[in-house]
């Protein structure tokens, strides 16, 4: 079985393994391995991403802004186009939801990137919100939509520039620690390098039990989109995303049609997700509750999984128990939004440098973010 040299080892090519690949491969020999026939196949590929500052807990929302700067106004020949677009995100709240916005609105850094909206000017940012449902709402709107696609290319493009190297359909059989570093085993033949990145998503758990550690107890979590028509004489170009503020269902404009979800979070094991027909029909009774719309055909259904740690903030460190073996899993639902800072911050831990300044002065400390935090007995 023919064997390749690297300085790091990097399993999985999605957003996170792509992200941290692009940062590393100016410094160090990289190889980037991908068990799928294209990189992003699973929930990159499936994210209907937002950009938002107000989305998640300290550490995702400390790590986003920190991503604000370069998804605005990425490097010189990043990418072609923009990779943000105007949206903005709208969380509506019903009467009973009052306390709930309420507490939303109580976080200083949210309040601080949002606006309280009244239920008239709710339902004239949401022409299709029926007229007795919210009584009021909150208003991010720097919120943007991200060329998930964009994204992910421009870093793929970025390894290459700098002498990566991309290795799809290399699915992992075996992972070793040697005398010097790892072994990594796949169809392709074996790969070593001495320090191994885990960005493998929903199978991380999967990847760490090969090299013989204890998983950290990332969960997958089963999320389901539907496209719907948009109504005819409507205008629904300019709507921002509207979620409830409970997060049971959420909308958005997607290339003259609707994509709706219910925000499902439905433990599963790592897998090829698909939706269920109960979650598509769960979907479209909530949003049809809260708005005009009269679904009668759904064009595109897909699943994709979110992968969280116990505590929901991301995991990005060496694993205490295995030199060498790093982790930067757990991105939940906020990967895509969080990537560069996430990355570069991964980067500087791989190579022993301090915490971005940035990130830093965001409040965000290396133990917060490490698999030390979850050390048992």
């Amino acid at each position: 079985m023919e064997q390749m040299h690297f300085d790091v080892v990097i399993i999985g090519a999605g957003i996170a393994g792509s992200s941290i690949a692009a940062c590393l491969a100016p410094e160090r020999r990289v190889a980037l391995l991908e068990r799928e026939s294209q990189p992003g196949y699973h929930s990159t590929g499936r994210s209907a991403a937002l950009f938002s500052e107000t989305y998640g807990n300290f550490v995702v929302r400390a790590l986003s802004r920190a991503s604000r700067d370069f998804l605005f106004d990425p490097p010189q020949g990043f990418s072609e186009y923009p990779l943000v677009s105007a949206r903005g995100a709208l969380h509506i709240a019903r009467e009973d939801q009052k306390a709930e916005l309420e507490k939303f609105l109580s976080t200083p850094d949210i309040a601080a990137h949002a606006e309280v909206m009244t239920a008239d000017r709710v339902r004239e940012l949401c022409p299709i919100l029926r007229g007795d449902y919210a009584i009021g709402g909150v208003l991010e709107s720097q919120a943007r939509d991200v060329d998930v696609h964009g994204l992910h290319q421009g870093y793929l493009s970025r390894i290459r520039a700098a002498g990566g190297r991309l290795f799809t359909d290399a699915e992992i059989t075996g992972l070793e620690r040697t005398t010097r570093g790892w072994s990594v085993h796949t169809r392709l033949g074996m790969f070593e390098a001495p320090v191994v990145v885990n960005a493998a998503g929903a199978w991380a758990d999967e990847i760490a039990k090969l090299a013989g550690l204890a998983p950290i107890g990332i969960v997958p979590h089963r999320r389901t989109a539907v496209i719907v028509d948009a109504p005819e004489g409507t205008d629904i170009a300019n709507m921002p995303l509207t979620i409830d503020i409970g997060e049971s269902f959420y909308f958005k404009p997607e290339a003259g049609k609707i994509l709706l979800s219910p925000a499902d979070e439905t433990p599963s094991p790592p897998c090829d997700a698909q939706p269920e027909n109960m979650d598509v029909a769960i979907a479209i009774d909530r949003v049809q509750s809260a708005t005009t719309l009269e679904i009668s055909r759904v064009p595109r259904k897909w699943a994709g999984l979110r992968s969280f740690a116990p505590d929901r903030s991301l995991v990005i460190g060496f694993d205490p128990a295995g030199e060498g073996f790093f982790w930067l899993a757990g991105q939940g639902g906020y990967g895509i939004q969080t990537a560069p800072a996430a990355s570069r911050t991964a980067a500087a831990l791989v190579c022993g440098h301090p915490m971005p300044e940035d990130v830093a002065a965001g409040g965000v400390t290396a133990h917060m973010i490490s698999p030390q935090r979850f050390l048992r007995g």
